[in-house]
């Protein structure tokens, strides 16, 4: 198989919210087991950010003399350029474990730092699919992290969750592994079970996400990490619709990695969607990593005939166009309630748009100046479903 495995920083620290050597060293050896047994593994892993402080305060207290007035160092730790900062210094840290620990396995592993950016534009896309494949191809285990050092608010991931999840659809993976500080997914939040009320239950498999089950979803346990279970449910959704099934489980369970590859019932086990799972790798990345620039509303019949018959989107069903993208961009398609149900690459821009909604593919010509494409998007580069 083809096995992604995230791990985040709230299951990477100890008790005292250091780094976990040990854990690290645990990890390590399930995956390079894996490996060994002919799977082909990729590791996302946060921790960077969590390493460099670490670092930068020993370094603190060691030059101060004492942690007096580390409580005003722990308010620039806050600041978005510390956590950068922390990151650059932590990156090299974290690698140092993992490429240590993997070579007590006789294992070779590779660093490789991501951004939205570097997924949502096509060519960077191809690039880093080809790299990873390449990787894999030569025996390594690729080590997978956001790019903490530049990214900011407008390229972040936001949690590494999603992160995994775009790395399993690029490469294609077969299984997504997401290690948590819980067991897996409850039947409700296991820190408000009310006094009298059955314990929480681990629901065991799940297919599919709806809204009912994120409803369930609460947030980071730890407090450590950015993320929750609300981000694993997303991180889920996006993998499954790709065909690729997905396992919340945790991470410090004893062969964790082994148990879930061999098929035992650990965790929460999440059905992979089979119709999805036929979609081209072209159109996972329109659905997934890409960033769309702006949307189109379309008129009741226009929603239908997208959803239940695969065809282009023509200009005769938009009423509305939002925000500003040239051709070539990828743009939602919205209900008349401005839900997003599909995504594609547009032939014109949104000024164009406004010019030909609601008419006719051969009203074009007069309203343009030249004869452009019959279709706003064509159904080739366009992607239906819940977005």
């Amino acid at each position: 198989m083809r096995i992604v495995v995230k791990v985040g920083t709230s299951t990477l620290t100890n008790a005292q919210g250091r780094i976990d050597r040990s854990f690290i060293a645990d990890l390590t050896a399930q995956l390079a087991a894996l490996k060994h047994q002919g799977n082909e593994v990729i590791l996302v892993t946060s921790g960077a950010i969590r390493a460099g402080q670490d670092r930068l305060q020993a370094r603190y207290i060691q030059r101060n003399g004492d942690n007096s007035a580390l409580t005003t160092h722990s308010k620039l730790e806050e600041t978005l350029p510390f956590k950068q900062a922390a990151a650059a210094i932590g990156q090299g840290a974290l690698m140092h474990a993992y490429t240590e620990a993997f070579a007590w396995r006789d294992t070779d592993c590779a660093q490789i730092l991501l951004t939205r950016e570097d997924l949502s534009d096509r060519k960077r896309f191809l690039n880093a699919r080809n790299t990873l494949l390449a990787l894999i191809s030569l025996g390594v285990i690729p080590v997978i992290n956001e790019n903490d050092t530049v990214a900011v608010e407008e390229i972040k991931f936001g949690d590494n969750d999603l992160l995994a999840a775009l790395v399993a659809t690029l490469i294609e993976a077969d299984l997504l592994l997401i290690l948590s500080d819980v067991e897996g997914l409850y039947d409700k939040p296991p820190t408000e079970n009310a006094s009298g009320s059955p314990p929480p239950q681990i629901i065991r498999i799940v297919d599919k996400i709806d809204g009912a089950l994120e409803k369930i979803a609460g947030g980071s346990i730890s407090g450590m990490g950015t993320g929750g279970m609300s981000t694993k449910l997303q991180a889920a959704k996006i993998a499954t619709s790709a065909g690729i099934r997905t396992v919340i489980a945790r991470g410090r369970r004893e062969r964790v990695a082994l148990e879930v590859a061999a098929g035992e019932p650990v965790g929460t086990s999440f059905s992979p969607c089979a119709v999805s799972s036929k979609m081209t790798a072209r159109k996972r990345w329109l659905a997934h990593s890409a960033r769309p620039k702006g949307c189109v509303l379309v008129n009741e019949r226009a929603e239908i005939r997208l959803k239940e018959s695969g065809v282009s989107l023509l200009a005769a069903g938009i009423i509305e166009v939002r925000g500003s993208f040239n051709s070539g961009d990828l743009i939602e398609i919205c209900d008349l309630q401005g839900r997003a149900f599909a995504r594609g690459l547009t032939n014109y821009s949104e000024s164009e748009i406004r010019r030909v909604q609601g008419l006719k593919s051969e009203e074009f010509e007069s309203k343009l100046g030249y004869a452009g494409f019959e279709e706003i998007i064509h159904r080739d580069n366009l992607v239906v479903g819940e977005q």
